[in-house]
């Protein structure tokens, strides 16, 4: 299954959805999937003039695939112009995933600021590709990443930076990119302190917010995306990382930020 007949999954029957292991990851569920679904149970909550604004994400346990999951959403507060929203993923009664997300209209501001620039890229036919590999990492098959920043995972680099290009694989059919789809693609890439390790070892998402740009400029699912990750800090086995997600343009998508586990 793709990643939008997924999310048609989640809206036609939210409390009973099986994850295919085709979007496995090690002994787990793929993370950005696990918080794409939740969050379609949270927008359905919500009026559609209140756009997602922030997103705050725990991975409480492993999403194991090919088991029933539920997905629910409840409203915390919805003041005049900011709705609050609880959703969670649970498993055999337990919470697998927990988002906690702020939903708000615009309103009129004095202030406004442009973003940063987007990073200069390579074009994405001169970019190394990280191939889907069977035995590897399922959901990669579901996401097409090529490199232009940094090393790829394991590799010794030990630049502060890493990232390229990012798009969903197997859609066939051009559909609008929205929030949903947005999240699978910033969490498709691993953590940008793998490529400091020079041999395997296992690394995951511990916490992630991620904060979107109103309105989302117009993508589909078959556009290209430019990606950056920033480490911050590393040390202990966990890492602070700062990312970014732009159109092919340079337009400002999203803002990411995560504390990442790594066991080497």
């Amino acid at each position: 299954m793709t990643l939008s007949q997924l999310l048609d999954a989640v809206r036609q029957d939210p409390l009973s959805v099986r994850i295919p292991a085709t979007w496995g990851q090690g002994r787990a569920g793929f993370g950005g999937l696990a918080a794409a679904l939740v969050y379609e149970a949270m927008r359905a909550q919500v009026p559609a003039d209140r756009p997602v604004r922030s997103l705050a994400i725990t991975f409480v346990g492993p999403m194991a695939v090919e088991t029933p999951t539920r997905f629910e959403a409840e409203v915390l507060r919805e003041g005049r112009a900011v709705s609050q929203v609880l959703g969670r993923a649970t498993q055999d009664g337990q919470v697998v995933t927990l988002v906690q997300g702020s939903f708000g209209a615009s309103r009129a501001s004095a202030v406004s600021v442009e973003p940063l620039e987007a990073p200069d890229l390579l074009p994405v036919d001169q970019c190394q590709e990280l191939p889907y590999v069977p035995g590897g990492p399922e959901f990669t098959r579901h996401l097409a990443m090529r490199w232009a920043l940094g090393g790829l995972p394991f590799s010794g680099n030990r630049s502060r930076e890493m990232g390229g290009w990012v798009r969903l694989r197997g859609e066939i059919e051009r559909e609008p990119l929205d929030e949903a789809h947005l999240l699978a693609l910033v969490d498709a890439w691993p953590p940008a302190v793998l490529p400091h390790l020079t041999s395997f070892a296992p690394g995951s998402s511990l916490t992630w917010t991620i904060e979107f740009v109103q309105p989302v400029p117009a993508l589909d699912t078959h556009d290209w995306c430019r990606y950056r990750a920033i480490i911050e800090h590393a040390r202990d086995g966990y890492g602070h990382c700062a990312a970014a997600l732009w159109t092919p343009a340079g337009e400002l998508v999203a803002l990411s930020r995560q504390t990442v586990t790594v066991f080497g």
